[in-house]
């Protein structure tokens, strides 16, 4: 008996693990272990889990239309393995490479040792575009596109599905999750995926590039995919052919009606390499989950106020923009990129708050939370890297220019719902009470000359400019990838099924 252990791969199409282990005479199980005490860590919640019931939902059905049944075991992977190993004739187990948390890094660790004291073939197979033990960067952006131009693969029937009966799948609550109130959540799972997908190639993304920076906009401009990227719904390779495709189309469009298209996907593409970008760091260097990027950061005396804690993560710090876009995250569980960058600028610099803390109640709260790139960001919107500009979000000036006319606020802020258009930004400056909404907690540009001289003390002392160099080397994306060495995608390979 054979296994393929599903993790963040959840999906039946463009996935080697699968592929490679249908190749094989044996029965094969199709496996997913719920952990809980994976569900214990201090960066899951209920909205993560509620999406993955409906992921694996759907990986069943894909399943059962090659020969398959899902196998659903909970409780501890070793256990679980264990149990296989003795009781049934185990000889291979195949998966993807995993680039996660700290927790599921350790996991993957202690099962691989497991696997080899019983004589037991772990095969692991590279997932999108990350690639491990790489030495540095030097060709990873030729690398990366040299993998995403191999051929959507799509899966074997299989004749001799192995079933042992399933544990019963635990709710929320039996796991501990406390309710979220994440009332209008994306829906798990590869029918959803496919269906944003196509929306945004084919109907909303033209002016993505333009679009993608305001609340207000970016909701039907953006993609949207990317909680079904982070559950492996659909592969980054599928997206990449997907947008080359859609590329070519536009090509063929007659002059004068291209409109934003090329520029759309000109964008869209760089983001699927930036997104893998970002998680090679994490493959390279799990502890940036933890530890600041640039080690002279670890003498910086930020705080952990719960007072300026609990403002900012309930969306009262005072800071129209600021709130709108936490409670619309919290309601939510998504709001574009500037907006995240902005609610991490702003508890790290005019809060001052400790990224490590901050960085898990948005893990929380992002449903399509993805630690590679989720760490990286919180260390690049907090100054910590060493090697990133350092960028402070003014909250007063991104609300004025993302939402002009105060449309998002107040939807997001009925408290203000009534303000008047010339206070929209700056309610405290209105002379009548604000009904119930808060003073600002902090004054912006105190707080922010404050926080950026701490950094740029730490930036002017000996030392910094040497282990920032190390840095670079390590983590640095290099000169663009020569693309006219892609290999042309086949459009045969592009019709994408349920």
């Amino acid at each position: 008996m054979n296994i393929i252990w599903f993790k963040r791969d959840l999906r039946i199409y463009d996935n080697k693990a699968l592929l490679e282990a249908s190749k094989s005479n044996d029965d094969i199980m199709a496996l997913y272990i719920i952990e809980p005490e994976l569900w214990q860590q201090d960066d899951m919640s209920q909205r993560h889990y509620l999406f993955l019931q409906e992921c694996l939902d759907s990986l069943d059905k894909q399943l059962q239309t090659i020969g398959l049944k899902l196998t659903i075991r909970v409780g501890n992977s070793i256990d679980i393995f264990n149990d296989l190993i003795q009781n049934h004739n185990l000889k291979n187990v195949y998966a993807h490479q995993e680039t996660w948390n700290m927790w599921t890094y350790k996991r993957d660790i202690a099962v691989t040792k497991l696997f080899k004291q019983n004589n037991i073939n772990f095969n692991q197979y590279q997932n999108n575009g990350v690639v491990r033990v790489l030495d540095n960067r030097d060709g990873w952006a030729n690398l990366w596109y040299q993998e995403m131009s191999k051929q959507v693969t799509e899966p074997h029937a299989c004749h001799k599905s192995y079933i042992i009966d399933s544990d019963e799948i635990p709710t929320d609550k039996d796991l501990g999750l406390k309710d979220d109130y994440c009332l209008y959540r994306q829906i798990g799972g590869r029918g959803k995926a496919l269906t944003e997908l196509n929306r945004f190639l084919y109907k909303d993304g033209e002016f993505y590039t333009k679009e993608m920076s305001s609340p207000l906009t970016a909701e039907k401009s953006c993609s949207r995919i990317s909680p079904y990227l982070a559950f492996g719904c659909l592969s980054i390779r599928e997206v990449f052919h997907a947008a080359e495709k859609r590329v070519e189309e536009i090509k063929q469009m007659p002059r004068g009606t291209k409109g934003g298209w090329p520029s759309a996907m000109r964008s869209f593409l760089g983001r699927l390499r930036w997104h893998c970008h970002f998680i090679q760091k994490l493959e390279d260097q799990p502890v940036i989950e933890f530890d600041n990027l640039h080690p002279m950061f670890n003498s910086l005396d930020r705080t952990n106020d719960d007072k300026l804690f609990n403002a900012w993560a309930s969306g009262n710090t005072g800071y129209p923009m600021i709130d709108a876009c936490m409670r619309s995250l919290i309601a939510t569980g998504w709001i574009n990129f500037r907006m995240r960058a902005m609610l991490m600028s702003f508890a790290s610099f005019h809060l001052w708050l400790d990224w490590r803390k901050t960085s898990k109640y948005l893990a929380r709260m992002f449903t399509d939370y993805e630690p590679g790139i989720h760490y990286s960001q919180a260390q690049m919107q907090s100054g910590t890297t060493g090697i990133n500009a350092i960028r402070v979000y003014n909250p007063v000036k991104q609300s004025q220019d993302q939402d002009p006319d105060g449309v998002f606020i107040k939807k997001w802020i009925p408290e203000l719902s009534d303000m008047p258009d010339m206070y929209i930004h700056t309610p405290w400056l209105f002379e009548h009470k604000l009904n119930g909404y808060p003073l600002p907690i902090v004054d912006e540009k105190n707080a922010r000359k404050a926080a950026t001289d701490k950094i740029y003390a730490i930036k002017k002392e000996y030392g910094f400019k040497d282990a920032a160099g190390q840095i670079v080397k390590k983590h640095a994306s290099r000169k663009k990838p020569n693309v006219a060495k892609k290999v042309k995608s086949n459009p045969n390979q592009l019709e994408f099924k349920f």
